[in-house]
C-alpha cells in the first residue's frame, strides 16, 4: 500500500513538474518567440493558434517594433483564408496604432480589396456592398496618386455593377410580391444610375458570383 502511495506522488509530482514547464514556456517568452511561433503556425495553417501567438505578444509586449510586422502577417494570412472579418480587424489595428502618410493608403486598399473578395461568401449582405463603395470612393478622393488607384477604381466598377444588378433583382422582387411603390423607387434609382445607358449584358449566374469572381 506504501509503495502504491508513494507512486501516486511520484506520478503527481511528475505531472506538477510538466506543467510547471509547460506554464513557464507558455508565459513571458521573449518577443521573438511569440513572433517566430505566429509565423510557424501560419505556415503551418493554423490560425487559430497563430491569432493567440499574437495576444501573447501584444499582451505581453506593447511596444515590441515586431507587433505591425506580425498584424500585417496575419492579416494577409487570413485574407489568403477568406476570412476577411479578422484580417479586417488586424488592419483596422495597424491603422490605430502605425498608420501614417507612407503606408495609410496600401494598409486602407488592402481593407478595400478584403471586403470585395467577401461579396463570394455566404456572409455577403447588402449594407457590406455599399458600405465598400463608400469606403472606395473616399480612398480614390483621399489617395489620388497612390499606385493603388488604377486597382481601387476597377473594384469600384465592379461594386457598383454589383449594386446595380442587385437593384434590378429587388425591383423585380417588389413588383412580383406586388408592392408597385417600391419597385418604382428602386425603377428611379436605376434610371438615375449612370450604368443604366451602359450596354451590360447581365451574367448568366447570380450578380454576386460574375461581378466578384477572382479573374
Amino acid at each position: 500500500m506504501k509503495i502504491a502511495n508513494v507512486l501516486i506522488v511520484a506520478s503527481l509530482m511528475v505531472l506538477i513538474s510538466g506543467c510547471a514547464s509547460k506554464d513557464k514556456e507558455v508565459f513571458n517568452m521573449p518577443a521573438t518567440y511569440w513572433y517566430e511561433e505566429i509565423a510557424k503556425e501560419i505556415k503551418a495553417q493554423d490560425l487559430e493558434k497563430a491569432d493567440s501567438r499574437y495576444t501573447s505578444l501584444a499582451s505581453e509586449h506593447i511596444e515590441s517594433p515586431l507587433l505591425p510586422e506580425a498584424m500585417m502577417m496575419l492579416a494577409n494570412a487570413h485574407i489568403q483564408d477568406e476570412e476577411y472579418v479578422l484580417a479586417n480587424f488586424y488592419l483596422d489595428e495597424y491603422l490605430k496604432r502605425y498608420g501614417n502618410k507612407a503606408n495609410a493608403d496600401h494598409v486602407r486598399y488592402m481593407k478595400i480589396k478584403a471586403n470585395y473578395e467577401a461579396f463570394p461568401n455566404p456572409n455577403r449582405n447588402q449594407q457590406l456592398l455599399l458600405d465598400t463603395i463608400v469606403q472606395t470612393k473616399d480612398f480614390l478622393a483621399k489617395y489620388p496618386n497612390s499606385k493603388f488607384r488604377p486597382l481601387a477604381e476597377t473594384i469600384l466598377v465592379r461594386l457598383q455593377l454589383g449594386e446595380y444588378f442587385l437593384d434590378e433583382n429587388i425591383k423585380d422582387l417588389y413588383s412580383r410580391v406586388d408592392k408597385p411603390e417600391a419597385s418604382k423607387s428602386f425603377e428611379e434609382k436605376l434610371k438615375q444610375s449612370s450604368l443604366g445607358e451602359a450596354k451590360i449584358v447581365e451574367p448568366n449566374i447570380p450578380w454576386y458570383r460574375s461581378w466578384f469572381e477572382k479573374k
